[in-house]
């Protein structure tokens, strides 16, 4: 393996072999791999290993939704796998066996077969910002992108460099994160690629990062039968404290797929083009957050499902969901990774993931869909010897403050409710 280097903000970048042809600037500058594009991928050169990532998008879906199972939630989780697996291309030894264990990532071909999906996908890219939100296109519109941010004078792994080049097309940009500027290229970034529907990193800025990987997903897509807005009107919904409200509720004749099974029906409400709005309803008293197995369960279902002409009451809805994916990782297993002695020597010796997090939100309307999501993994150099022991004050303490000398508690105190 190509020993690390160091990236300079005011020359350009050789890497080994792999020549980036850019100079650094005051402001960020995307560095592009010169004489080196991206591999060309199909799908089914690696069925087994999309079968497995698509596998474990579900699983990691099962634990976005798990985490905070009475909220309004919203999730990619597409855009996390893009992210991890960019992470897992910079990881070696138990902390690679750990990843693949835990996330479910295929034995092989793991960024081939994601190379492969974002080849197939690019059928639908476009500019998220020419889209009007009040009238979704006809033709789907799905735009993913993938970023890696580097702070100047980082030593980071010729290999990792060039799989991230070649199997993910990923531009890489050189920052200084000690300037405050660079979180707002961030974002300005994050707003470009989600049609300014996202407008702010979901981890916040730290100058002590070193490297960001981002994953952005953007879609808009009109029904293949829009609902008739005269057709709309308030309607009944029942909570799941058994509460009742009235809402906007969407009203249609549709013909999808439908099954149904072990404490589920489903609907597959078409777009154009082969995309579709899953609906699953749970049996009721029943909760919709559904574990992996149970999202097995409906998937497989939902394949030997029939056509039917269903009437179909939907309501309209506009949600944002944020999430702390450190704290979600980690309970899924990720220890070793997510910790403070983590083996990503193959993107820089030292490095330890400080943040994760995403973002997304979608909106639900007569006409069709609208939602985008980023997610976000940063890293930072650990300077410090790795503590012996962890204290996380996340439940109610109690504090004092002591005059040194005598002893003497000046103020003493309990925190039962930190907001």
């Amino acid at each position: 393996m190509a020993g690390p280097r160091r990236i300079v903000a005011t020359a350009c970048i050789a890497v080994a072999a792999l020549t980036l042809g850019a100079c650094g600037s005051s402001s960020p500058e995307l560095v592009v791999a010169d004489n080196v594009t991206r591999a060309v991928v199909q799908v089914d050169e690696h069925p087994e290993a999309a079968a497995s990532l698509r596998n474990a998008s579900f699983r990691l879906g099962a634990a976005m939704l798990a985490a905070n199972p009475n909220d309004n939630s919203v999730t990619s989780p597409v855009s996390a796998l893009y992210a991890l697996s960019m992470l897992r291309a910079g990881a070696a030894t138990t902390t690679a066996a750990e990843m693949d264990e835990v996330l479910g990532f295929p034995a092989a071909h793991r960024d081939e077969a994601m190379n492969a999906l974002l080849g197939l996908w690019e059928q639908y890219d476009g500019d998220p910002g020419s889209v009007d939100e009040d009238n979704p296109p006809s033709a789907p519109l799905l735009h993913l992108a993938n970023g890696i941010f580097i702070d100047e004078g980082q030593p980071v792994g010729a290999e990792f460099l060039q799989t991230l080049a070649v199997q993910y097309g990923s531009g890489v940009y050189q920052v200084d994160y000690s300037d405050r500027s660079t979180a707002e290229a961030i974002n300005s970034w994050i707003n470009e690629n989600t049609g300014g529907r996202i407008e702010e990193a979901p981890v916040d800025y730290d100058p002590d990062t070193r490297l960001s990987l981002l994953n952005t997903v953007y879609l808009a897509a009109a029904w293949q039968t829009p609902f008739d807005p005269a057709d709309t009107a308030s309607g009944s919904f029942t909570l799941a404290d058994g509460g009742v409200i009235e809402t906007d509720m969407m009203r249609q004749v549709a013909l999808a797929n439908y099954a149904s099974g072990d404490g589920w029906t489903a609907l597959d409400l078409p777009y154009n083009d082969g995309f579709y709005l899953r609906l699953v309803l749970p049996d009721e008293g029943e909760s919709p957050v559904l574990n992996a197995n149970q999202l097995a369960d409906v998937r497989v279902g939902m394949e030997s499902g029939a056509q039917a002409e269903v009437a179909l009451v939907l309501p309209k809805w506009d949600h944002t969901y944020r999430q702390d994916l450190l704290v979600l990782l980690r309970g899924m297993g990720l220890t070793e990774t997510l910790g403070t002695a983590p083996d990503f020597g193959p993107i820089s010796p030292g490095l330890f993931v400080s943040g994760a997090a995403q973002e997304a939100n979608i909106t639900v309307a007569e006409k069709g869909t609208i939602a985008a999501a980023v997610t976000q993994i940063d890293m930072a150099e650990s300077g410090l010897a790795m503590p012996d022991i962890e204290l996380v004050l996340d439940r109610p303490f109690q504090y004092q403050i002591i005059h040194g000398e005598t002893g003497m508690p000046l103020f003493l105190g309990t925190v039962m409710d930190p907001r």
